[in-house]
């Protein structure tokens, strides 16, 4: 099929570059001219394993193209993914403008019919306002709006797009229906379901989504904030729980809260969609209070630790900036609050991140820029430091050599955000080391009923 995708951002460029690598030909627009021509010279934006190698497979092969012309990719193409930001507003309402205005434009450059999708993660609704900014430009026969919500982890996203656990479609159109399940059928070879339901609900399912595994995610932070109060550890408690079939075993890992593009936006959104229609969504509330607590929450342990909120001439270091491992995202990354919150009480600090250093650099304040300093290796963020801190649980900080700690830290003290270490072995290497809703191990006497 001929294909174009409207917006190159995380969602955009996957969609259209793993469209391309099954055969389709596809073209991506994009308003911002420099990024045009960086994806036309076979630079990727984003750091996404397994991307690269796709993407220029489809430049290579002249399936994958770029542009900024959106009148001559829309005429060409059987397909339409509107693929835009919808960030939220401080009311938490996603904001559509660039969904709509793109909308606006799109009904005058219809030739024959074309299959409008909503990829973008949207309110509900948002399918009729699509349909009626396009039925202002053009016959309703020439065109269906529909909503194909993406599910993608980042991080794990060609994967996920490549073999997804489900494909959602939401139209009422047959014939939409029929296209978009061609479209889609050899990523399901495997007897995975493409599931068609009316447009409304097929939004609301991406939400409900989100907010489900933001809520497991939340409720298994409150259940580590009860085990550091009774002794309990939370890795036990959720081995146990995790057992139980009718709950599973993922989203269960203790930490310092979610953050990335979606899981904030998306709660936030289908908050306020509730509220609008006269809903109050208590569960939801909690979960978006209790995460940005979580968020913060291991400088209260290191407050309790110390004796105190003033870390004047102390120097912490600090490994993972990205809101999770496998991505350069530091959007809602515990890392920016907790880096704040520090400098704020006059600690200086040393970040290590393998892929979100710049990015990281971009988002935070100058506040933290003017005492924070930035090495590329995970070494480097050890010497001569007060005590560590681990915000992301990228793979290369699960085994480091823990018995080395005293090697170059001032004091082997360690922050935890990750639960990543053992606790014996940690014993055994003479670290104090503070996590998550586990015991402080070797926490000195007089400072151990606080770190608690």
């Amino acid at each position: 099929m001929k294909i174009a995708v409207i917006g190159t951002g995380y969602v955009g460029l996957v969609s259209g570059t793993c469209f391309a690598d099954s055969g389709n030909y596809v073209t991506c627009v994009d308003i911002d001219e420099q990024k045009v021509e960086q994806l036309r010279d076979g630079e990727v934006p984003i750091y996404e394993p397994g991307l690269e190698a796709i993407f220029s497979r489809g430049i290579r092969e002249g399936r994958l193209t770029f542009t900024t012309k959106m009148k001559k990719a829309v005429k060409e193409a059987d397909i339409v993914f509107l693929c835009l930001p919808t960030p939220p507003g401080g009311d938490g309402q996603a904001d559509l403008s660039a969904v709509m205005k793109v909308a606006g434009q799109l009904g005058s450059l219809l030739e024959d019919y074309t299959v409008i999708v909503n990829k973008s993660t949207v309110p509900v609704g948002t399918g009729d306002r699509v349909h009626e900014a396009v039925a202002d430009n053009a016959d309703e026969q020439l065109f269906d709006v529909v909503s194909n919500p993406e599910f993608l982890r980042e991080g794990a996203a060609v994967d996920d797009f490549m073999y997804p656990e489900r494909v959602v479609i939401g139209t009422e159109s047959e014939r939409a229906a029929e296209i978009m399940t061609t479209l889609y059928e050899p990523f399901v070879r495997s007897g995975n379901p493409i599931i068609v339901m009316d447009r409304r609900s097929s939004e609301l399912t991406k939400y409900a989504a989100n907010a489900m595994l933001a809520t497991k995610i939340t409720f298994m932070n409150e259940i580590a904030n009860i085990c550091e109060r009774v002794g309990a550890n939370v890795d036990n408690v959720r081995r146990g729980v995790g057992t139980d079939s009718r709950i599973g075993k993922r989203f269960l890992f203790a930490g310092i809260g979610y953050g990335g593009s979606c899981f904030p936006k998306d709660v936030q959104a289908i908050h306020y969609t509730a509220g609008q229609n006269g809903y109050d969504f208590k569960i939801l509330d909690s979960v978006m209070k209790v995460n940005e607590a979580q968020k913060v929450s291991i400088v209260d342990k290191m407050e309790k630790y110390y004796g105190t909120d003033d870390f004047e001439g102390k120097t912490f270091g600090m490994w993972g900036l990205s809101f999770k491992p496998e991505t350069d995202d530091i959007r809602e990354a515990p890392a920016l609050y907790i880096a704040e919150e520090l400098v704020k009480r006059g600690a200086k600090l040393i970040g290590y991140d393998p892929e979100a250093i710049g990015t990281f650099r971009q988002a935070t304040s100058q506040a933290v820029l003017d005492k924070m300093e930035f090495v590329h290796d995970q070494q480097d963020a050890l010497e001569d430091i007060d005590a560590l801190i681990i915000c992301t649980e990228w793979n290369e900080f699960r085994r480091p050599t823990v018995d080395r700690f005293q090697d170059h830290m001032k004091q082997p003290v360690i922050f935890d955000g990750r639960n990543l270490y053992d606790l014996d072995r940690a014993r055994k290497a003479g670290i104090t080391y503070i996590s998550v809703g586990r015991p402080a191990v070797n926490v000195p006497e007089l400072k151990a009923k606080a770190a608690e």
